[in-house]
C-alpha cells in the first residue's frame, strides 16, 4: 500500500495537509461533505500538491511539518 501526503486547497482560499492511500478519492470525500470536518463547510476542495510517502509513518511525519509550515512556504 502507498500512501500520499497532499495539500488541498479550500474554496476560503485556506490550505488543508492531510494523508491517505488514494488521493482521487479522498477529494471526492471532501467535496462530498464526508471528508473531514475542517473541509465540511470549507469545499469544493481542489488539491494542489502531492508527495509519495513509503509508508504511514513517513507519510504521517511529512504531513506534520507541511502543517508547521508557514502559509508562503506552502
Amino acid at each position: 500500500m502507498s500512501w500520499t501526503v497532499y495539500i488541498a486547497l479550500c474554496r476560503d482560499g485556506s490550505f488543508y495537509t492531510g494523508i491517505t492511500t488514494d488521493p482521487e478519492r479522498r477529494l471526492a470525500e471532501h467535496n462530498s461533505g464526508s471528508g473531514g470536518a475542517y473541509t465540511r463547510s470549507k469545499n469544493p476542495v481542489v488539491i494542489v500538491y502531492k508527495e509519495p510517502a513509503a509508508n504511514r509513518s513517513e507519510a504521517q511525519q511529512r504531513g506534520r511539518a507541511i502543517k508547521r509550515l508557514r502559509r508562503p512556504q506552502k
